[in-house]
């Protein structure tokens, strides 16, 4: 658990402390729109990584939990939990495509 915490710390920091991509005035709303979609994108892709961990957790504590219901009931929630993490995650890419694609049709921005 304190491994998983401290590489979501890492990564976080990472994005913070990076360098920040502005938008030139020449491209306008599509070097905008890229640069949101890269963002939202790793922010998934970071969130998805998390919650594959936190299953894999969760089965290992399953299995190893040798009939102690505590550690069984544990487990069983750190599975359960990060099932809805990933489907939330899942989601925010789903309603995120849809904006997009409902943006560039309004605004008429394009790669």
């Amino acid at each position: 658990m304190k491994k998983a915490i401290m590489l979501s710390a890492v990564l976080l920091t990472s994005l913070i402390a990076s360098t920040p991509a502005f938008a030139q005035t020449t491209g306008g709303v599509s070097q905008i729109q890229t640069f949101i979609e890269s963002i939202v994108q790793v922010m998934i892709t970071l969130a998805g990584a998390v919650s594959v961990g936190f299953f894999v957790w969760g089965g290992f504590g399953y299995i190893t939990s040798s009939g102690n219901p505590e550690k069984l009931d544990q487990s069983k929630k750190t599975i359960m939990y990060s099932g809805i993490g990933l489907a939330i995650v899942l989601g925010a890419f789903v309603l995120s495509s849809i904006v997009t694609q409902l943006a560039t049709s309004a605004f008429g921005a394009g790669h």
